[in-house]
C-alpha cells in the first residue's frame, strides 16, 4: 500500500508494495513524446514533475551512441530524469540479468524519493522479465563453457549462431549474428541441459512486491513504418554517420554489444551512405513487428493508441490516485 500525502507525492509505507507503471511501444511510436507529455516539469498534464523514468532500451546505456538509440538529450533529462542510460562503453555485455536487478533498485529509490517509477522503453525481452521474473537457467560447467569459448574463437559467431538456430530456433531469432555472448550463453544451456534456453520460460505471473500497471501503445503498422523512415532520415541529418565513425575512431568494433545495435551495424555491411539508410529503414521495421509479437504474451496489459493521451492520462491517474 502506497499513501499520498497533502500535495499528493508517492509516499510508501512500510511492507507496501512498489508502484510502478511500464510503458512498452515499438520503435518511433511516440513513447517518448508522450511521456514528456505527461510527466516532464514543464509539462500541463497533473503528473508534471511527479515521475522518473527507468529505461528499458538496451542500447540506450551505451555512452556514445545517442543518435542511433534516440537517446534524450541533457535538456530533455532535466525537465525528466532517466536512469540506465549512459553506464557503459559499447565493447561491454549489458543483458536482462543486468537490468532486472537494477531496475528493482531504483524503482525502490524512485519511490522512497516520493515520485512514480516509469519503465519506458520498447526492449520487449526486458519489460517481461521485469514484469514476471527472470527465468531460472541452469549454469553451464567449467569444461562446457570453455569449450564453447575454444569454439566460437577458432570457428567464429556465423558457425555456432547457425548450430544454435538448429538445436534452439526461438532463441536464436531473438539473437543477431554477431553477439557472441548470447550466442555462447545460450548453446551453454543446450549443452548443459539437453534442452533449449526457450523452454527455460518466464513465468505467468506478475513478481509479488510490486503493483504494475502495464500499458502498450499501438499504431497502425503503415503509419508506424512511415515514422520509422521518416526517423532514420532525420537521424542522418543529425549525424549519425559521425557518430559511427567516432565510435570506430575510439576503437569499438563491429563485435562490441553495442556495435550490434540497429543504426550502427549496417554501417558495417554496407557501402553507400543510402544503402545503409534503406538497411536501417528495413532491419527497424522488421524489429518493430518482432517488438509487437514478443510483447503480446503479458497479461494484463492495456492497449492504447498512441495518440490517445487523454485516456492514457486517465488511467495512469487513477492508478496513481489509487495508492492514497
Amino acid at each position: 500500500m502506497i499513501s499520498t500525502n497533502e500535495t499528493g507525492i508517492l509516499k510508501p509505507l512500510p511492507g507496501g508494495d512498489i508502484p510502478v507503471l511500464v510503458i512498452f511501444a515499438p520503435t518511433a511510436c511516440g513513447k517518448t513524446s508522450l511521456a514528456e507529455k505527461l510527466f516532464a516539469l514543464d509539462a500541463s498534464s497533473p503528473l508534471a514533475g511527479k515521475a522518473e523514468i527507468i529505461s528499458a532500451d538496451s542500447m540506450q546505456v551505451y555512452k556514445g551512441m545517442d543518435i542511433g538509440t534516440a537517446k534524450p538529450d541533457s535538456e530533455f533529462l532535466h525537465k525528466l530524469p532517466h536512469h540506465l542510460i549512459n553506464l557503459y562503453t559499447p565493447d561491454l555485455q549489458f543483458g536482462v540479468g543486468q537490468f532486472v536487478p537494477l531496475a528493482d533498485k531504483i524503482c525502490a529509490d524512485i519511490v522512497s524519493r516520493g515520485k512514480l517509477p516509469v519503465v519506458l522503453g520498447g526492449t520487449a525481452f526486458y519489460i517481461r522479465n521485469f514484469v514476471y521474473g527472470l527465468p531460472p537457467t541452469p549454469t553451464a560447467s567449467t569444461e562446457i563453457r570453455d569449450m564453447v569459448q575454444k569454439r566460437m574463437e577458432t570457428e567464429g559467431a556465423e558457425k555456432l549462431w547457425n548450430e544454435l538456430y538448429a538445436m534452439d530456433p526461438e532463441s536464436a531469432e531473438k539473437i543477431h549474428l554477431n553477439d557472441e555472448y548470447r550466442i555462447k550463453r545460450a548453446m551453454e544451456v543446450c549443452l548443459a541441459t539437453g534442452k533449449p534456453r526457450s523452454s527455460f520460460a518466464v513465468s505467468s505471473t506478475p513478481r509479488k512486491g510490486f503493483s504494475f500497471l502495464v500499458l502498450a501503445l499501438e499504431r497502425d503498422r503503415t503509419v508506424l513504418y512511415d515514422r520509422i523512415n521518416v526517423r532514420v532520415e532525420e537521424m542522418f541529418e543529425e549525424g549519425l554517420e559521425e557518430e559511427f565513425n567516432s565510435l570506430v575512431k575510439k576503437g569499438y568494433k563491429e563485435e562490441d554489444p553495442g556495435m550490434q545495435a540497429i543504426g550502427y551495424r549496417e554501417f558495417f555491411t554496407e557501402n553507400t551512405i543510402e544503402g545503409i539508410k534503406e538497411l536501417i529503414k528495413k532491419d527497424s521495421r522488421k524489429y518493430a513487428k518482432r517488438q509487437e509479437t514478443f510483447f503480446r504474451p503479458i497479461i494484463d496489459c492495456c492497449r492504447f493508441h498512441a495518440e490517445a493521451y487523454e485516456e492514457i492520462l486517465e488511467k495512469i491517474l487513477r492508478f496513481y490516485t489509487s495508492f492514497t
